[in-house]
């Protein structure tokens, strides 16, 4: 015997690991957005001009809904494949790149650093494409899954410019709804 699994076991391992990280994939990506207060309705993030480009605010949670979703089946494909050479390095990759998605919405929407998550984000697109790089080593679907990552990472990274040369007194600013009484 050749095989040290049939196919209908590596289907069952990749569904066990899929059913496990998907969900916490966009668990992950849901909670960081939610708890930076991303999006619309931020008073800070309402009151910044932004580019022409700048898409409907309604796409944006459909996009990472998907996005999130695909990088979970591709993490999950990378993780069953036990014995594949470069695994554990492309298990590591995706924390990493991971790590710094989750970290963009706290630092961009929570402290207003416009220009440190543009370096994030560029660090972001670095990792995605390393990652990219490793998986297609591992499982060449699994890459091409993080292909409109990638695409939509690069998108936001020329908002995220766009935003910061359009606004320069708005990064860093300190918005903690302080208010400044005036007597007349």
């Amino acid at each position: 015997m050749t095989t040290l699994a049939s196919r209908a076991q590596l289907r069952a391992s990749f569904i066990r690991w899929a059913l496990f990280i998907v969900p916490a994939v966009v668990l992950l990506g849901f909670l960081s957005g939610q708890l930076a207060g991303a999006g619309e309705g931020d008073p800070w993030f309402d009151a910044l001009g932004k580019p022409d480009f700048y898409p409907d605010a309604s796409l944006f949670p459909i996009v990472w809904g998907i996005l999130y979703v695909m990088m979970g089946l591709a993490f999950a494909m990378v993780c069953s494949a036990w014995g594949a050479r470069g695994r554990g390095l492309a298990i590591g990759a995706f924390i990493v790149q991971l790590a710094l998605n989750l970290a963009w919405a706290p630092l961009f929407f929570g402290q207003h650093e416009i220009t440190w998550a543009l370096y994030l984000i560029v660090a972001l697109d670095v990792m995605i494409l390393i990652t990219i790089i490793l998986f297609f080593r591992v499982r060449k679907i699994a890459a091409l899954l993080l292909v409109p990552y990638l695409a939509w990472s690069i998108f936001a990274t020329f908002l995220n410019y766009e935003i910061l040369q359009m606004n320069p007194a708005a990064d860093g600013a300190d918005t903690t709804g302080a208010v400044q009484r005036l007597d007349l």
